[in-house]
């Protein structure tokens, strides 16, 4: 099991943390609080952390998907 967090250049997310046993991506918001989402593919965290823009990414391609 590895679990692996990113800080984030964003304005919405502080970090992405991912456990990639269980496929669960945590965002931290910048005021602290968190949502996990479930069932998300590794590609999408190394997008998410390669990103220009965290929340589009974010907003395109996790939430409401996962």
């Amino acid at each position: 099991m590895t679990i692996k967090t990113e800080q984030l250049s964003s304005t919405a997310f502080s970090s992405a943390t991912y456990d990639d046993e269980n496929k669960d991506l945590s965002m931290t918001f910048v005021n602290g609080g968190t949502y996990i989402h479930r069932n998300v593919p590794q590609e999408l965290f190394d997008g998410l952390v390669a990103a220009g823009s965290p929340g589009k990414y974010w907003h395109s391609n996790i939430k409401d998907q996962y």
